[in-house]
């Protein structure tokens, strides 16, 4: 039966992933998201049933479009891939929980925003907005009243240090060390994962991200590096290990 869920769950991410490729490209853009239906970008051929089947299409099609035969990318499938695999993690982590749906709220938001920010240097707020206040109402349900505002709390807490830092970065490079989205995102961060972990996760995100980021840099000729999807990294693995930060600093004072 476990099986059974994991294969339903990675379906479903995947899913859900082919939704979440068009809403982190057109979002940003101002498009909408339901019109036109998905379509090639290249020929604006619209897709049958038989091309937006997840992953399974891109390989049918031999990964490229059916009308006018431009190669597709392979990051849609590996995308669609990815969140099927945290979907299934996240029933494997939590069970059939109010955990889960957290779980599947944070994971779907963090999806986005990794599309979006890597392609267009852009956290929608309408993104940070919807997903944030799901989260609220999601812990409402779980936690009560008393333990949400405590959420809350955290969050807001989170999002004033990065605030700082932000300070500190814009007057010590002299000039925008990171974007406003950032900041709102360290607001779900704080809520989800509590203050403590929130800020461990910058710094988590800032290892992973140093040599993508060389790499980026010299690939796009740009020194502009998108740090978003290294701050969702880092928070996604806090989150998906469970980690608690007093054991956490109780392991670190061990070494």
């Amino acid at each position: 039966m476990e099986i059974y869920y994991m294969i339903t769950f990675f379906i479903l991410g995947t899913i859900f992933g082919s939704f979440y490729n068009v809403v982190g490209y057109r979002l940003p853009k101002g498009e909408s998201i339901m019109f036109p239906p998905s379509h090639c970008t290249n020929c604006n051929h619209r897709l049958g049933p038989l091309e937006l089947i997840p992953i399974v299409s891109f390989f049918i099609q031999g990964r490229k479009c059916k009308s006018c035969h431009q190669k597709i990318s392979w990051f849609y499938s590996f995308f669609e891939f990815s969140c099927g695999v945290l979907f299934a993690l996240s029933y494997y982590i939590f069970g059939l929980s109010l955990d889960l749906l957290i779980a599947l709220t944070f994971i779907s938001m963090l999806s986005i925003i990794v599309l979006s920010d890597y392609e267009y240097m852009i956290i929608p707020d309408e993104v940070l907005l919807f997903f944030g206040i799901s989260l609220i109402i999601e812990y409402l349900v779980r936690d009560g009243l008393m333990s949400t505002g405590e959420h809350i709390f955290h969050g807001v807490l989170s999002f004033f240090i990065m605030w700082g830092i932000k300070k500190f970065g814009d007057h010590l490079f002299k000039k925008e060390s990171m974007g406003g989205g950032d900041i709102k995102l360290m607001f779900i961060f704080g809520l989800v994962l509590g203050c403590p972990l929130a800020i461990l996760s910058i710094f988590i995100g800032s290892v992973i991200g140093l040599p993508i980021s060389l790499i980026l840099v010299a690939k796009k000729n740009s020194h502009e590096v998108p740090f978003g999807p290294f701050l969702s990294a880092g928070a996604l693995i806090l989150f998906l290990l469970k980690v608690d930060f007093n054991s956490f600093i109780h392991m670190i004072s061990n070494i």
